[in-house]
């Protein structure tokens, strides 16, 4: 069947768009690489405190973004937002995290925290995690290995996700991929005790104003740098590994970190501590190398702007705007960010920034900025601050630490106020800038249709009404389109809308996209699987060919 036809068979199998721009596809690869809890401090971006010549390197040859955010200041809201496109307040995964009990919450007594949920985000019908829409259109999608998307990850969702997952697995040399590699060595767990070798002198680093100057301190900041050092050899190694296979100039690579430092005040945080994140973006050949953009990125116009990139039509349900490929729209005016619970802790903190200045709105002014985390406090700078708290040894600058209720509003001027700390709310003279970003606040909120207002109790209700209780997926059905002498056309179909659905013919070998009537011998054996974002996914179905 022709390529452009089986594209177009794709698209209606998966409910998308019909506009499939097939000249291109197959023609390039992606990669991501992606690093945990790592603001921008890299040579490349004025950080000159660890060596991190391969990333340097990547940004010499590549775009480098310095208005990238994520959308929270945390892993797994901000993994949901990528995969989707989608904000997690229009899913229910805004929560970190939702559909599992952390350890975190295995420590607690409270009644009120042990009340605390568990489920899963649950998109539209319509939505995807946007790889399925790549792999309809040929690529091997490999994901190594994190997924933390909110929801349990469909099969459908990749040809490989597991430690082993590699571009090199994929079933023939010409096949595109789409593969990713999630680096940990920087997570904020690798702060709690020495994991890469020493490189920085704790005494050499300089501690952001919103900390005391201490010892403790330095030392976790040290053992973070040291850790983005042993990162940059880490990514130095995948690009040998690309360019050895002769893909370096095949194969676009994007760099980024998940959410911000991985240290009290910054991770958690919708300051841009918090949020704000590498980018660099290589193109093949070094196109555009060494090329600087300031535009606004946000984290939910990352898989609009791959189906873009890669000629494939971005589906109504996508809340961000492209700003790669065929598809891109016009720059951002804003970005938004968000902090819901946190583990144990409750907050609703939503926030609004332009290319100057952020907003915050703080829906839960009863509480304090520091709640009740047992993860983050296992961090000996963690336990520095609580003691000092506890002290009243804290300074001026150190305010969002002692101050047991928030403003309404924050403002915050980032090019004169780069930390956060003056908070401008109450100054007539940024009325205006206030009254701007307020509004573009409710603009958004009313968008998105906000569901983080909602006690989390409610919050499953509505997810899986009437009575939230998680639904499951129906099993796919299977009917013969046509049947020749020596083999059979099957179709198909589950009756939950939106379900994905995933066949293989051997037992235990890898589950494939379902998106067009498959061939299959007589006699033989398929195996089939559907699964809806957010539903239990059905069971497997063993069906015999005739």
């Amino acid at each position: 069947m022709p390529r452009l036809l089986c594209l177009l068979v794709a698209c209606w199998a998966l409910g998308l768009p019909a506009g499939l721009a097939a000249a291109d596809a197959g023609k390039l690869n992606v990669l991501w690489i992606t690093v945990e809890d790592m603001s921008p401090r890299l040579g490349c971006y004025g950080d000159r405190t660890v060596p991190t010549p391969n990333v340097d390197r990547l940004a010499q040859q590549g775009v480098r973004f310095t208005r990238a955010f994520g959308v929270y200041g945390v892993c797994a809201p901000n993994r949901h937002t990528l995969i989707l496109g989608m904000y997690p307040h229009s899913t229910g995964g805004m929560a970190m995290r939702t559909w599992k009990r952390t350890a975190a919450l295995e420590q607690i007594t409270d009644p009120k925290l042990l009340a605390i949920p568990t489920y899963e985000a649950t998109p539209p019908p319509a939505a995807r995690c946007f790889t399925e829409y790549l792999r309809a259109a040929g690529y091997y999608c490999t994901n190594n290995a994190k997924t933390d998307y909110q929801f349990r990850t469909p099969v459908t969702a990749w040809d490989e996700s597991g430690k082993q997952a590699h571009w090199r697995n994929r079933p023939a040399k010409t096949t595109p991929f789409f593969a990713v590699f999630n680096l940990t060595v920087t997570h904020e767990s690798g702060i709690f005790r020495q994991r890469s070798p020493r490189v920085t002198d704790p005494s050499a680093v300089t501690l952001p104003p919103y900390y005391p100057d201490s010892e403790v301190l330095r030392g976790d900041l040290a053992r973070h740098y040291d850790n983005i050092a042993a990162m940059d050899r880490k990514v130095g190694q995948l690009l040998k590994e690309l360019a050895e296979d002769g893909l370096l100039n095949e194969t676009v690579v994007f760099f980024f970190s998940d959410h911000g430092d991985g240290l009290p005040r910054m991770k958690r945080w919708v300051y841009d501590s918090g949020i704000h994140v590498p980018l660099i973006i290589r193109w093949p050949d070094a196109d555009r190398g060494g090329e600087v953009s300031g535009q606004l990125v946000s984290f939910v116009d990352f898989a609009p702007a791959m189906l873009s990139l890669l000629g494939l039509q971005i589906p109504e349900h996508m809340q961000g705007r492209a700003f790669l490929g065929s598809q891109k729209g016009p720059e951002r005016s804003y970005v938004f960010a968000s902090r819901d619970r946190m583990d144990p802790a409750p907050e609703t903190i939503r926030a609004v920034r332009d290319k100057r200045f952020k907003y915050v709105r703080n829906y839960r002014p009863d509480l304090p900025y520091i709640g009740f985390i047992p993860y983050r406090d296992r961090s000996a700078g963690m336990q520095e601050l609580l003691r000092l708290i506890k002290d009243d040894r804290l300074g001026e600058s150190q305010w969002q630490f002692t101050a047991l209720r928030k403003p309404l509003e924050e403002l915050y001027d980032t090019q004169t106020d780069p930390h956060e700390i003056r908070n401008l709310a109450a100054d007539s003279k940024y009325y205006p800038k206030l009254a701007e970003l307020r509004a573009a606040h409710a603009r958004w909120t009313q968008r998105v249709k906000d569901l983080g207002h909602l006690p989390e109790v409610d919050l499953v209700r509505k997810l899986w009404p009437p009575l939230g209780v998680q639904p499951t997926t129906a099993a796919p059905r299977m009917t013969i389109v046509r049947q020749g002498d020596s083999d059979v056309r099957v179709a198909l179909e589950s009756s939950t809308p939106g379900a994905s659905i995933a066949f293989r013919l051997r037992r235990h070998t890898r589950w494939h996209l379902y998106s067009e009537s498959v061939v299959v011998p007589l006699g033989s054996t398929i195996w089939t699987r559907a699964h809806r974002l957010g539903w239990k996914p059905s069971s497997v179905v063993k069906q015999n060919v005739p």
